[in-house]
């Protein structure tokens, strides 16, 4: 079925995205595979092309596209080539850049942005913590006034780009008395005395994606430092998840689709007692099955996508986006694995790595389960 989504601007930016991603990036997979983390020069190109501002004014140096099916296009492209570059670089254009762009001073938009739009400067967001995944309230690190200062302490772990992000935006209770009322963002900066970084996390997949736990002890930030108001920190994360998550749903089918067709490719030349593999009804009807879910899923997030660039999106319906295109996501490239049979299951295969790779999703940006409560205590539960 035609996507209607897109417009002509669309279709030209997909191959502009698309040229980045096999000139650039693809050629240098296997590098960022081995060295677990995506060299600063393919960020570089990145922001020469345009592709890390796209949610940022043209004055402060980024494309100032105002349209989130930008956003969308990218992510699609990247995520055809593989799940941990897409979320390396969707942390810091799709995830964010809205921070920065909505509730930093023009001081510091000056300062940032544009090295943020250059790759110049990549970032991460720190808000998951070893107490506690899903439970952004719960919050143990602190920060506590010193004059005009704030001093900052506690830990962050599955931190994406965090082991090389030249800044982390940081959630720190700052008012532990107010509970989730009193969170608030700090941004944490590369040689700040008191920041530490641990070992690259060794992960079951997206081995490219560099994921590392921080330290903060007795970091000094100035006020210069603080995004957005004091306190309202929870506030600011719960207005911008929506679009976390349908960025991340949008990256989940993106990356099933692609494994998909190359799977169904794999089931028309693999030959087993005398025809292909894909010839055979079970497999046929498993297929049919995938694509046809992969479709109907594609339409509703068109839909989410579409109602997000219009300022449209509840939480709800990105919950929804984003614990159902994990489940299909996981559900088709297991099956994908089963229908390679014992090559799906060998790491110099695609699907292996794919496989692999997809199986955070359930996890992150809120778990699947959580993201059901969501729609359960909408429905009055």
């Amino acid at each position: 079925m035609q996507r209607t989504l897109f417009d002509a601007d669309h279709h030209a930016f997909r191959e502009s995205a698309r040229e980045f991603v096999d000139r650039t990036l693809r050629p240098n997979y296997e590098k960022y595979v081995e060295q677990r983390f995506i060299d600063r020069e393919a960020w570089l190109e990145a922001g020469r092309q345009g592709l890390l501002g796209l949610e940022v004014p043209e004055e402060y140096g980024g494309s100032g596209a105002g349209d989130y099916r930008f956003n969308a296009v990218f992510g699609e492209e990247l995520c055809k080539l593989s799940a941990g570059v897409a979320s390396c670089i969707g942390i810091h254009g799709d995830v964010v850049a809205p921070y920065l762009v909505d509730l930093c001073t023009e001081e510091q938009k000056q300062r940032w942005l544009p090295r943020f739009c250059s790759g110049e400067m990549t970032t991460g967001i720190g808000m998951t913590e070893p107490s506690g995944g899903s439970d952004l309230a719960a919050l143990r690190s602190v920060a506590v006034r010193d004059g005009s200062d704030w001093i900052l302490n506690g830990s962050k772990t599955f931190i994406t780009n965090g082991y090389s992000a030249d800044m982390i935006i940081v959630a720190a209770r700052t008012s532990p008395e107010k509970g989730a009322k009193g969170i608030t963002l700090f941004a944490v900066e590369t040689g700040m005395k008191g920041f530490e970084r641990g070992r690259k996390l060794d992960k079951v997949g997206q081995p490219e994606s560099d994921t590392a736990e921080l330290f903060f002890s007795d970091v000094r930030l100035s006020a210069e430092q603080v995004i957005g108001e004091v306190d309202r920190g929870f506030i600011y994360m719960m207005e911008r998840l929506p679009q976390e998550r349908i960025g991340g749903a949008i990256s989940n089918l993106a990356h099933a689709a692609q494994i998909l067709l190359e799977t169904i490719e794999y089931t028309k030349e693999r030959k087993a007692f005398g025809q292909s593999i894909g010839s055979f009804q079970a497999n046929k009807f498993l297929l049919a099955e995938l694509v046809t879910k992969v479709d109907v899923t594609q339409a509703f997030l068109d839909q989410c996508t579409l109602a997000h660039t219009r300022g449209e999106l509840t939480a709800v319906d990105a919950a929804k986006a984003k614990y159902w295109s994990a489940d299909v996501q996981n559900e088709v490239l297991d099956a994908c694995v089963q229908l390679h049979g014992g090559y799906g299951y060998m790491t110099e295969y695609r699907v292996a790595r794919a496989w692999m790779d997809a199986r955070v999703t359930k996890i992150w940006a809120g778990s699947n389960e959580i993201m059901k409560e969501l729609i359960g205590r909408d429905l009055g539960l």
